[in-house]
C-alpha cells in the first residue's frame, strides 16, 4: 500500500479528517433542525412501514438514549473523545484512518453541540434523536457516524492497517520471507561444503596411497 510519509501528505490527511468531521457535524445539525421544525415530541412518521420511523425524542443520556440521568458525564466524555481524536489525527497518513477518525470526531462533536447549547441548560442539554428502527433505541446521524467509525476501526485493525498507512501483515510476511531466504542460503552453503568435502576425500586417500607406494 502506498503511504504518504511527507509532512505535506500528513497535512492533507489531517485536512481530510477535519473535512469529514465537519461534514458529519453539518449533516447531523441540519437533520436535527429539520426534525425540530417538522415534528412535535413523540410524533411519528412511517418511513418504511413500522420498520423505520422518524420520531422526535429528547435524550439527556448517551447514544441510543442510554444513561439519561448522567448528562454531564457524557458531555465530559464527548469532549475528551474529540480532543483525543484531534491529537491522534496528527499522526495519520492513511486515507482510511482519516475518514474513520473524522466520522468518530464528527459524531462525538455533533452530540456535544446539543449537550452544550440546547435546553434545559448549558452542558446539560438534551440531544435530539429521531431515527427509530423497529425496537432499537432512537438515534441520530451523529450516533450513526460514531458506530460506523467504530466498525471501521475494528476492520482496519483486523486488516493490520496502521495510522501511517503501512500494513502490519505485509511487514511480518516480509520478515518471514527474508528469514526463509536466509535459511535457504545457509542450507545451500552447508550442502555445498559437504559436497566439496565428499569429493576431495577420495582424492586425498589416493594421493596418500600413491606416495606410500
Amino acid at each position: 500500500m502506498t503511504t504518504a510519509r511527507t509532512p505535506g501528505g500528513r497535512r492533507r490527511r489531517y485536512l481530510l479528517l477535519v473535512l469529514v468531521a465537519l461534514a458529519a457535524i453539518g449533516v447531523d445539525l441540519l437533520t436535527k433542525e429539520w426534525v425540530l421544525a417538522t415534528f412535535q415530541e413523540g410524533e411519528r412518521l412511517d418511513v418504511i412501514g413500522e420498520v423505520v420511523q422518524f420520531t422526535l425524542v429528547y435524550n439527556t443520556g448517551a447514544a441510543f438514549s442510554m444513561g439519561t440521568d448522567h448528562t454531564w458525564v457524557f458531555t465530559t466524555i464527548a469532549s475528551i473523545v474529540v480532543l483525543v481524536i484531534a491529537y491522534i489525527g496528527l499522526r495519520v497518513r492513511s486515507v482510511w484512518w482519516a475518514v474513520t477518525l473524522g466520522l468518530m470526531m464528527g459524531g462525538a462533536a455533533g452530540n456535544l453541540v446539543d449537550r452544550i447549547f440546547r435546553e434545559p441548560e448549558p452542558f446539560h442539554g438534551a440531544v435530539v434523536d429521531f431515527v427509530k428502527v423497529m425496537d432499537f433505541p432512537v438515534f441520530n446521524v451523529a450516533d450513526s457516524c460514531v458506530v460506523v467509525g467504530a466498525c471501521l476501526v475494528v476492520l482496519l485493525t483486523f486488516k493490520g492497517v496502521e495510522l501511517d498507512g503501512s500494513i502490519v501483515s505485509d511487514d511480518k510476511d516480509g520478515d518471514r520471507a527474508g528469514g526463509g531466504a536466509r535459511d535457504t542460503a545457509t542450507a545451500a552453503e552447508g550442502s555445498a561444503e559437504g559436497r566439496t568435502g565428499d569429493d576431495t576425500a577420495p582424492g586425498d586417500d589416493t594421493t596418500t596411497e600413491g606416495k606410500g607406494q
